[in-house]
């Protein structure tokens, strides 16, 4: 099984220079490739392959866009790559139409050739960029897969697939059901429950800060205001560097917190795990929900979920949509209609007096039993 690796570079100053060259290009030519596809679909043309445009970059490098010779020619060609995969999503229905990269918005990253990425003890070569330190040791001798190089407004890393055995682990005959929400995190049919990180001091405590930065950036976005234009100060530069910062905190908070949780699952060693097909996109039109879904990062939580699954070799099921598993009691099997959203209790004639939660990770783990 391929799993990913995430390791932290140490590039010096011009390393950090060709690096960002690189990531410019990626953007530049993922633009132009849309630009071009979108061009031809309002000419009535039919879709271009990512060969045909690759070709005609490679005749512009010798005029128009020269400086493309300055960094590796992987970059341009997976860029081209990338973009025709995104938009051919989009016509099958599986994704959002592609958009535009901005240098603001989109996570700056660009790609490096797999069969050109070498290793040594703490060192690793990235093409026309030269010999990267690296904070652990990258395994030596084995296939690497998609190897990307990627900033997080802070630190420079470098993501790599990377083929291991499975484990061979004896698993139990129990099938676990996990019911996500906004209150919890996760309660699972064993009883363990997960508390929503969002609740805690620190988090609690950055989301404040990062509010408060916001005011101020924004005063001083309309103090130093000249007509119709925003003028940016050092002042307004750093605070957006703080931000950013704050931004990247929270996301790794609770990126590591999904890490944990999923692996304390995985660790009781079912045969089976039960989910709910959430449909996220229709619950964030709630417009008083959708800020709590989104902190929540649930359907991160279950891509994590499913990958750690198949490498445990345990059975991973999405439930129906439309099984009712909060509304069904989990001791006679009669359906509760008028049950709230508010309610957060189960109350059933049949006597029974359940955190409703608990009930839908019960009734999740039958799932198969009961279809």
């Amino acid at each position: 099984m391929i799993l990913a690796k995430k390791i932290r570079l140490y590039p010096t100053e011009e390393q950090k220079q060709k690096m960002w060259q690189s990531v410019g290009t990626a953007r530049y030519i993922y633009n132009w490739t849309l630009s071009k596809q979108e061009e031809n679909y309002k000419n009535g043309g039919k879709f271009i392959v990512d060969n045909i445009l690759r070709k005609e970059i490679t005749k512009l490098k010798q005029d128009e866009l020269s400086w493309l010779k300055e960094v590796s020619n992987n970059v341009a060609k997976q860029a081209v790559k990338d973009c025709c995969k995104a938009y051919k999503n989009f016509f099958n229905g599986f994704s959002n139409k592609p958009k535009f990269k901005s240098r603001k918005k989109s996570k700056p990253s660009f790609y490096n050739d797999p069969f050109k990425l070498k290793a040594k003890e703490k060192l690793v070569l990235i093409e026309k960029i030269g010999w990267i330190k690296t904070k652990e040791q990258i395994p030596i001798g084995v296939k690497y897969t998609n190897p990307r190089v990627s900033y997080d407004n802070k630190y420079w890393y470098l993501s790599v697939g990377i083929e291991i055995e499975q484990p061979n682990i004896q698993l139990t005959n129990e099938s676990l059901g996990i019911d996500v929400g906004v209150k919890y995190l996760a309660v699972c049919s064993n009883g363990d429950v997960f508390k929503n990180i969002n609740k805690t001091k620190e988090v609690r405590r950055l989301k404040k800060s990062l509010k408060r930065k916001q005011k101020q950036i924004s005063k001083k976005y309309e103090l130093n205001k000249k007509g119709k234009e925003y003028v940016k100060t050092k002042n307004i530069i750093k605070l957006e560097k703080e931000i950013k910062l704050i931004h990247r905190r929270l996301s790794n908070i609770r990126n590591n917190y999904i890490h944990q949780v999923t692996n304390k699952i995985v660790k009781t060693k079912p045969s089976k795990i039960v989910m709910e097909d959430l449909n996220i996109k229709g619950m964030m039109k709630n417009k008083h929900l959708s800020k709590a879904i989104a902190e929540q990062c649930l359907y991160d939580f279950k891509t994590k979920m499913k990958y750690k699954c198949e490498f445990y070799n345990i059975k991973f099921v999405e439930a129906d949509r439309f099984y009712p598993s909060s509304k069904l009691c989990s001791r006679c099997g009669s359906i509760k209609k008028d049950l709230k959203l508010k309610d957060r209790m189960y109350k059933c004639s049949c006597g029974l007096n359940i955190n409703r939660d608990y009930n839908a990770s019960i009734n999740l783990s039958r799932y198969e039993l009961t279809i």
